[in-house]
């Protein structure tokens, strides 16, 4: 089993950068296709993006595309969130997640191993 932990959320004003990290332990880290979800208070928990293990090839919701980006280092077991020009609508808990049999699908099912979360918080 794939343990995952999340770090890197905080306070951060509308404008600003921030880069999430997620550190697995256990497991063959590498053959794993990896991502993240977040969760806004009172809504539905939205996926986010994700990378294949195979060809690093990436996933991302549309209204994300070109603000975020997802990359992993295999080596460290660590893959990361880069996000920037962040703004309010972006606060949220950040969970990452892996998947052994990744198809593509937005679905949260689709994910095996969940960390427990990381919130961010971006003020205007």
């Amino acid at each position: 089993q794939v343990q995952l932990v999340e770090s890197g959320g905080g306070l951060v004003q509308a404008g600003d950068s921030l880069t999430l990290s997620c550190k697995a332990s256990r497991g063959t880290y590498s053959r794993y296709t990896v991502g993240w979800f977040r969760q806004a208070l009172g809504k539905e928990r939205e996926f986010v993006a994700a990378i294949a293990w195979r060809d690093s090839i990436t996933y991302y919701t549309d209204s994300l595309k070109g603000r975020f980006t997802i990359s992993r280092d295999d080596a460290q077991n660590t893959h990361f969130l880069h996000m920037n020009n962040l703004q309010p609508e972006d606060t949220a808990v950040y969970y990452c997640v892996a998947s052994q049999f990744y198809t593509g699908s937005t679905n949260p099912d689709q994910f095996d191993y969940w960390g427990q979360g990381t919130q961010v918080t971006v003020s205007s």
